[in-house]
């Protein structure tokens, strides 16, 4: 059973956080920040920020065992001030070298999504298993989920990624594969949507 993580201590945070971070130290967003090695520190207070602003915007969920998490934003109801303290934190913790780098990957990318940026859409923020239980049907009980949200509202669901292993794991679930944009870092963006019965059907554009 997936439900909103609420009421959290700031040791259960924290271990989402770790949980997160480390899963996200391999993405190819990262691979400008250096080795593993190197970039792991900075991947994980940059994916620390990033889920504080995910849980205080009420828009983190979780499974009963708290190894799986997504998060989810109805795009009509973005939270500003949780977003303004993100950046902020990010400003802070993070060399400005690499936000710069992220800042500079996300205006090219930018254009991934406009055929929905105007109508009501819900956006999979995250979607993250712990490493160590990966491979039980988690990233698949959590996708359903959110496809059952997007049935219910019959808005369409998104999801990015810089993987194409995830991309093509999105499709497995049942979403397609509608855009693709790669950034001058070398970097791939797959923009994925599932639809809910009526929605209308995109042709994949490709763009380099």
């Amino acid at each position: 059973m997936i439900a909103k993580v609420e009421m959290l201590t700031n040791a259960q945070l924290e271990h989402i956080r770790q949980i997160v971070g480390e899963a996200f130290v391999t993405n190819e967003l990262f691979h400008n920040w250096g080795t593993e090695e190197e970039r792991r520190n900075d991947v994980l207070k940059y994916m620390g920020i990033y889920v504080d602003y995910v849980y205080r915007a009420g828009e983190l969920y979780a499974n009963e065992n708290m190894t799986g998490f997504i998060g989810l934003e109805d795009s009509y109801h973005k939270p500003v001030w949780p977003q303004i303290r993100m950046i902020f934190k990010m400003l802070v913790k993070i060399r400005l070298s690499k936000v710069k780098s992220l800042l500079a990957f996300a205006k090219q990318i930018s254009v991934s999504n406009e055929r929905y940026a105007k109508q009501r859409h819900f956006e999979a923020l995250m979607v993250c298993v712990d490493k160590n239980q990966q491979g039980k049907g988690i990233a698949s009980e959590l996708v359903r989920f959110a496809k059952e949200k997007a049935d219910m509202e019959g808005i369409p669901l998104l999801f990015d990624t810089d993987m194409k292993a995830y991309a093509e794991m999105y499709q497995h679930f049942g979403c397609e594969l509608y855009n693709s944009v790669k950034a001058d870092n070398g970097v791939t963006r797959y923009s994925l949507c599932y639809r809910p019965d009526g929605q209308p059907e995109y042709n994949m554009i490709e763009k380099d």
